[in-house]
Formats: structure tokens, C-alpha cells, sequence
């Protein structure tokens, strides 16, 4: 079973579609990436369509069928990890020359592996009989990276019969997708995103392959996805008290991040490396005795020691000092690096018209939007053609987009049965109702510009790889949202693999003129202007519970540039110069937070 891989970066979920089929294109060259399940119609488009590109029998898994989803799930990942498997092998094949992909797989490594410095050798190796024996130990090493999933815990709609009856809970999105992971051949992770699900961490226990096996490891491991200790803490306890490991706790920036952004109440990224760089080994001592309990109580043997865990970090990473100094100075792992590859079609599914904009795209044009039906916010690109058909479609009269995946659907404000806010169903009732409410005429609009905002995310972020590999004809599969993070401002153009993985080493610049602050100041910015935007809206009528909020938020802030300023001469060692500019650009934080200080919270 894959154990190791070779990068210390992987490649996150981005969209439904953009990073879909990321496994086949960057798998075999050692690098782990994550695709999501939300959408089985996309996952079985492209299982259509690459298996009919490589050659492989297809029968369709029509929504007939019972159980269509999860089926659909495990035949797609079943498929990628065949056509990964059968490119590995190819690739062992190849001569050590240049332009070919064994070669490339070595050229990708970062300079200080140890597969890196076998393969320098050989390439210094003169004697020719002794060459090709370490060029077939290199081919023996050469593995995959992971080919690892995502589930957005809060997208698990109840779905129906074709009665109309509502089928038992192990049918809905999350579980199913879930059971889909679990029957499939891959070894790999799944990843939980988006917070808590009781019933879906509950229904883990009910496969055998996210327990230990005969050889002490996990043929599936559990990745959970957080933004603070605490959060960690709390999910860990609860999965190892079912005798279920997490094998990886991956931290993201609340803000500085692709998708919908879960802002944590003040606590930057920094001081959360930093608790959970004290902590870890308490926290994997603490998890070990419930999971080893949890195992005792059910009659299952008990790993001596704890299983490995992991931690790694992803959110507004752009510089290969910033990738260095995560790794050797809080001890992840391994970081993510998701935004960048947006740009790289190697690596990520963007149609052409899309990729231009990205590539393209300036600070103005990245917004923290509140486009997701979810009612979460949202990091997006202005400019796209969904917000152009959404704007298109307001102004003639008929606003909303029609719900056919209904993966988001979540309000029940006019229906029984749930709808989504972004659907023409819910726009048209909700604008209706505030008609009937005679509301001044600027608050009128301002209500109506919330209703309007929202856009159809199941068909905007799956639709840039129908149109990408001419899947489609229908009008509602030719607009797309994408949901690059902040960071995108700072690189411009499209690029190779080769020249990301390089710029991500250290080998290569790719970063444009644009000034760059520091990953940690780019995302304090982003927190304070978050503060500042959520103290105005609630200036008007403020509770105590919200002014409490608010100032402990404004604590946490304060804390977390402290903890920065302290920070500062183990981050830029013998670099006075920006140490220097990152120290003003703390004081001048500070000095915003101060006047902008919630005085009533204060008196």
C-alpha cells in the first residue's frame, strides 16, 4: 500500500471541476491532489469521457439505478486509479533522457529528497554496468501521489424516491459519497471539510477499510480539515472515541484561502501553527488513549504505539520561503498549494476563456463574495460569465438559476421540502415578499441586491470542464464560477508543471511585479477588513452578545500581531530589509485596529 510520497506540497480541491481530473494528469510524477464528490453527474461525465479517451469499457450508471450515486463515486475513482497505475508503469518504462516523464518525475523533486540526491548520483555515475543498476533501483522507487477526496460535510441533502418519499439517511449526499470512497480500489484519503457531521463520522465505523489492517496501516485514512486547534481537537475526539484515527489534520487560512471561507473569530494563522506545534504531541497522546479504548471495547487489537499523524497547511502560500519556513520552522508536513495551479493546465481543468481572465486577474478583481447559496462567504472572480448570466437574467425579469443538482439546496422559508436561495424558485417568492412589504426604497434595494446575489454554484463550478472537453450543449452548462483565493493577484500568465513545482522549490520566480506582502500580513488584512465590514453592519442595532463578539475578535487580532512582531527575527534571519517592511506593516495593523477600536465594547 502507498505509504510515501515524494513532494512535500499536494495540490488541494478547488471547485467541483477544476481539479476533478487532477490525479490523472499530475499522480504520476509523485504529487497528491484532491478532487471533490459533491457532483456524481460531473464525476460521471468524466468517467464517460476518459474512458472512451483511454479505450476502457463504459456502461452508464443512470439516476435510475439504485444507489446511482455512490456507484457512480466508486466506478470514477476506480477508473483513475486504474489509468494512474497503468501510467506509473509506462513512465518505469522510459529511458533517464531528456524530455522524457521518468526524467521529468526526478526533475520535479525537491532538491533536498532523498530520491533527488539517488537520482543526482546516477546522473555522476560514469561506470555504465553500475549506472543501470541505480537507474532500476530509481525506476523501483518511482510511486504515485495520492489520489485523495473531498467531502464538504455540510452538502448532504436528504434525497428522494421517485415517489417522492424520503430514502433512509445512508442515501444522502455526504453518506453516499462517502460509501462511494469506501467500496473504491484506491488507497488514499478522504478529506472532511466545512466543520461537523455527527451522522457522517458515525457512519465510518461501518467500513472496515478506515480501520488498521494486517500490516499495521490504513488502506484509507481520514484527513480532517480545520482552521484552529480547538477544532482539531474537538473532531479528533470525537472520531477516536468510535476508534477511528485521524491521520492528518490539514489547517487553512479561515480567509486567505480558494471557495467559501470560514473565518475563524480573530485567530490568525501563525499563533495556530504555533499551538498546534506545542501541542502536537499532547494531542496525539490524548487521541491515542480514546482511540485505544474505543479499539479494547469493540475487541479489536490495539497498536502498540499511536498511528502517524500528520499536519500540514495550505491558504495564501506563494513563495518557496514561505513553503520553507511552514515546514522547518512549525514542522508540518507538507503544505497546499491551490490557488497557483489554476493557472497551470497540467495540473487543473480551466476552460480557455476562464484561464485568461485568471491569468490576467488583478487584486481588484478577487472579491470575498456572497455568492454561495450557503450563505457562507465566498472568494471569487469578478468577471465571470455565470455572474454575467446571473446579472443577464435579473434585468430581464426573470432572476434565479433553474436547481436541477440540488446539492445546495438548504431553505425552507417557502417549501416544506428544501430549495436553494440561488434558484429561480426561492428568488422569485423572496422578491415577491419584500414587494409586499412596502420597505423604503434604499432598503428595499439593498434587500433585493442579497436575494440577486446569489449564484448556482453545482452548475458554475462544474461547467469549466464540460466546455473544456466539449461535454455539453445546453445553455445552462455553458457559464462558469471560479473561486480562486486572494493569491492569484500575485502571478500572471499560465504556466507548466514544471515551472510551478519549480517556483514552489525555489528554482524558478514566477511571481509578477505586484508587491507581495507576507502570507501572514496578507491575511491579517483580510481579517481586519473582515472586523471592520462586520462592525458596521451591526452599528445600527447591536447587541451585547454581538459586542462581545466583536471585541474579542478585535483581542485575538491584537494577540496574533504580537505573537508577529515576536516572530520576525526567526522568519527573516539576515534579511534586515524585510524584516524592516514587515515590522511597519504590523504597526500600521495595529494602528488601524485602534481606530477603528468598537468603543462601546471598550468603555
Amino acid at each position: 500500500m502507498q505509504q510515501f510520497t515524494p513532494h512535500n506540497f499536494h495540490i488541494p480541491v478547488m471547485g467541483l471541476s477544476f481539479s476533478i481530473d487532477t490525479p490523472l494528469k499530475v499522480a504520476r510524477f509523485g504529487i497528491s491532489s484532491v478532487l471533490s464528490l459533491s457532483t456524481d453527474q460531473l464525476i460521471e461525465q468524466m468517467r464517460d469521457y476518459y474512458s472512451h479517451l483511454n479505450q476502457k469499457p463504459f456502461t452508464p450508471i443512470t439516476e435510475h439505478e439504485d444507489d446511482y450515486r455512490a456507484r457512480r463515486i466508486t466506478a470514477y475513482l476506480d477508473l483513475v486509479n486504474e489509468l494512474v497505475n497503468e501510467q506509473v508503469e509506462t513512465l518505469r518504462q522510459e529511458a533517464f533522457a531528456p524530455g522524457t516523464e521518468l526524467t521529468k518525475y526526478f526533475e520535479l523533486l525537491p532538491e533536498n529528497s532523498y530520491l533527488k540526491s539517488l537520482y543526482n548520483e546516477m546522473l555522476l555515475e560514469e561506470k555504465a554496468a553500475q549506472q543501470q543498476m541505480m537507474q532500476d533501483e530509481l525506476r523501483k522507487l518511482v510511486v504515485p501521489g495520492s489520489i485523495d477526496v473531498n467531502i464538504m460535510t455540510k452538502l448532504d441533502k436528504t434525497n428522494y424516491s421517485k415517489s417522492g418519499e424520503a430514502l433512509p439517511s445512508e442515501y444522502t449526499d455526504a453518506l453516499a459519497a462517502l460509501r462511494g470512497y469506501a467500496n473504491s480500489t484506491v488507497h488514499s484519503s478522504i478529506v472532511f471539510s466545512a466543520g461537523m457531521n455527527m451522522r457522517l463520522y458515525s457512519y465510518l465505523d461501518q467500513f472496515a477499510c478506515f480501520g488498521l489492517n494486517e500490516q499495521g496501516t490504513f488502506d484509507k485514512k481520514i484527513i480532517i480539515k480545520v482552521s484552529d486547534y480547538r477544532s482539531a481537537l474537538v473532531q479528533g475526539k470525537i472520531l477516536a472515541k468510535k476508534g477511528l484515527w485521524v491521520s492528518e489534520f490539514r489547517i487553512e487560512s479561515g480567509l486567505n484561502c480558494g471557495g467559501h471561507a470560514f473565518a475563524t473569530d480573530g485567530y490568525l494563522l501563525g499563533p495556530i501553527l504555533e499551538e498546534f506545534k506545542k501541542n502536537k504531541e499532547a494531542l496525539v497522546a490524548e487521541l491515542y488513549s480514546l482511540y485505544s479504548a474505543a479499539l479494547a471495547a469493540k475487541g479489536k487489537q490495539v497498536p502498540a504505539e499511536a498511528p502517524a499523524m500528520r499536519v500540514t497547511v495550505q491558504g495564501g502560500i506563494g513563495t518557496a520561503d514561505e513553503h520553507n519556513f511552514l515546514l522547518e520552522y512549525y514542522g508540518v508536513e507538507a503544505t497546499g498549494w491551490g490557488t497557483p495551479f489554476l493557472l497551470v493546465p497540467e495540473a487543473t481543468t480551466v476552460d480557455e476563456e476562464t484561464l485568461q481572465k485568471l491569468a490576467s486577474a488583478r487584486k481588484k478583481d478577487l472579491y470575498l463574495s456572497p455568492i454561495s447559496p450557503l450563505g457562507v462567504p465566498f472568494n471569487a472572480l469578478r468577471g465571470t460569465s455565470s455572474e454575467a448570466m446571473k446579472f443577464e437574467r435579473a434585468a430581464k425579469g426573470k432572476p434565479g438559476s433553474p436547481c436541477e443538482k440540488k446539492h445546495l439546496v438548504s431553505n425552507t422559508e417557502f417549501t416544506d421540502e428544501p430549495i436553494c436561495t440561488a434558484s429561480r424558485k426561492y428568488q422569485r417568492r423572496k422578491l415577491e415578499q419584500l414587494k409586499a412589504q412596502d420597505l423604503p426604497l434604499a432598503e428595499y434595494q439593498a434587500e433585493e441586491a442579497k436575494v440577486l446575489a446569489k449564484e448556482c454554484l453545482c452548475e458554475g463550478l462544474s461547467n469549466s470542464a464540460l466546455l473544456k472537453f466539449d461535454l455539453s450543449r445546453r445553455a445552462i452548462n455553458q457559464t462558469v464560477t471560479i473561486c480562486p483565493g486572494p493569491n492569484l493577484a500575485y502571478f500572471s500568465g499560465i504556466f507548466k508543471l514544471q515551472e510551478m513545482v519549480d517556483h514552489i522549490y525555489g528554482r524558478l520566480n514566477l511571481l509578477n511585479q505586484t508587491y507581495r506582502p507576507h502570507m501572514f500580513i496578507n491575511e491579517l488584512g483580510m481579517y481586519i477588513d473582515y472586523w471592520k465590514k462586520t462592525k458596521a453592519e451591526q452599528a445600527a442595532a447591536i447587541t451585547d452578545k454581538q459586542q462581545k463578539y466583536l471585541q474579542n475578535f478585535w483581542q485575538n487580532l491584537q494577540e496574533g500581531i504580537s505573537y508577529y512582531k515576536q516572530l520576525l527575527p526567526s522568519l527573516f534571519p539576515n534579511k534586515p530589509e524585510q524584516l524592516t517592511r514587515m515590522l511597519e506593516e504590523l504597526l500600521q495593523a495595529e494602528e488601524e485596529l485602534l481606530v477603528h477600536q468598537h468603543k462601546p465594547a471598550m468603555a
